[in-house]
């Protein structure tokens, strides 16, 4: 009796999903928890695999928009496996051109006709010796990542699309015989693209912060020499106990927790007439990737180290932008940071993320020309930050605001303050 393929729950939150590319064709033979096809939601993208060993048919395309449990195929169990030593022994016939008494007497009976499944597994196979999702052949082909370097870590050693994404990038020069694509036509040409449901659901929020909402921004600049000396003066020894590098995030999100436990407001949610305080902070870091912006959450931060939150926030990270993020490790934030830096922005005011009352937005380095606090009246050129934060005006006042950035500036500027709690 054929197995259904349907679509599980990813999250209480989660009621639609869309379906990706298929990672395995209509009629092909496929092995449990084999990865079938990918799945999208507005939050996490992942592979489906299979729930038995069988032939699969397909009954939904790529593109469709589906409900959580929703039928898209079935696996018909009852179908004959490949033959498991087919390959080989049709390896070992001898030629027709060969003279009969040539092959020994004792080679084994020529093997039975192979079945259509049979034929398109070995034809994979032959073509294409490395098993390796779809996907991540696109991306390893894209990349110029030669995919028999790459060790895989899906199901039967497949190489999945994170496999691909955390190898050495050649530069996309592995195949010199590939076109090189032609230009752009010089047309007024109109493209459109269906937005992707992680993409749909930023927008959304984004919009909903905007409305329900009375946000405002207040700035302020942090001069980062204290960090800058600290971290490289301690960054090979950290990395040597720790395995993990000194980032200025560690910093940033350790001068957060001590400013927010003295102004719990901006840790808080508005839930109607009332405020919802947390006596913990769960740190959302908003991460960059191809498919737009996430946001995962580092848990207890205030709990940790520096070591332990360098090492949360770069294992978040690689999940993000390999869209291995669960729905759990993107949910439940109390307070965020944002990086603009890393891509240059000099200022922003970045938005809330619902229901958080609070935002604070990390910029660009950039040596300014600022007073000297050991010589009042002389200039220097220092290493200067601007930061801003945004926050929920109906929770947070103006001057907790206000003195929310300076506690952080200090903390930076005088990174002590962070090892004596103050």
């Amino acid at each position: 009796m054929p197995v259904e393929i349907v679509i599980p729950s990813l999250g209480e939150s989660i009621r639609e999903i869309r379906l990706g590319q298929w990672l395995k064709q209509d009629g092909d033979w496929v092995n449990q928890d084999d990865s079938l096809v990918e799945i999208e939601s507005d939050k996490v993208t992942q592979e489906l695999p299979s729930p038995n060993s069988g032939v699969l048919k397909i009954t939904e395309q790529s593109g469709a928009d589906l409900p959580i449990g929703a039928t898209i195929g079935s696996i018909d169990t009852e179908a004959t496996a490949p033959a498991a030593g087919s390959e080989s022994a049709e390896a070992n016939t001898p030629a027709p051109s060969e003279p009969a008494a040539t092959a020994p007497a004792s080679d084994p009976p020529k093997a039975p006709p192979a079945t259509r499944v049979e034929i398109a597994t070995e034809s994979a196979a032959a073509t294409s010796p490395v098993r390796a999702t779809t996907m991540a052949r696109k991306i390893a082909e894209d990349r110029g990542v030669p995919l028999s370097g790459i060790h895989g870590s899906g199901p039967q050693g497949r190489i999945m699309k994170a496999d691909v994404l955390s190898a050495p990038d050649t530069g996309g020069t592995a195949d010199t015989n590939e076109t090189t694509p032609a230009p752009l036509a010089e047309s007024r040409g109109i493209r459109r693209q269906r937005l992707s449901k992680l993409r749909m659901r930023i927008a959304e929020r984004l919009v909903s912060a905007q409305h329900n909402a009375a946000m405002l921004t207040t700035f302020n600049e942090a001069d980062m020499s204290a960090v800058m000396a600290m971290r490289s003066l301690h960054k090979e020894e950290f990395n040597d106990q720790y395995g993990v590098k000194l980032g200025f995030m560690s910093f940033f999100a350790r001068a957060c927790v001590s400013a927010l436990h003295h102004v719990p407001a901006i840790n808080a949610y508005l839930d109607g007439d009332e405020l919802e305080f947390h006596d913990y902070v769960d740190l959302a870091v908003a991460v960059g990737t191809d498919r737009g912006l996430v946001v995962p959450v580092v848990r207890d931060a205030d709990r940790k180290s520096f070591a332990e939150i360098e090492s949360d926030i770069s294992a978040l990270a690689g999940k993000a932008r390999s869209g291995q993020l669960t729905v759990d490790e993107m949910t439940g934030g109390t307070f965020t940071i944002s990086n603009g830096g890393v891509y240059g922005s000099m200022m922003s005011t970045p938005i809330l993320n619902p229901p958080q009352s609070g935002i604070l937005g990390l910029h660009k380095i950039q040596k300014r020309p600022v007073e000297d606090p050991d010589n009042p009246g002389q200039i220097v050129l220092r290493p200067m930050m601007y930061l801003a934060l945004s926050y929920d005006h109906r929770v947070v006042d103006g001057s907790e605001a206000v003195g929310f950035l300076v506690h952080v500036r200090q903390c930076i500027e005088d990174p002590e303050r962070l090892l004596l709690g103050l």
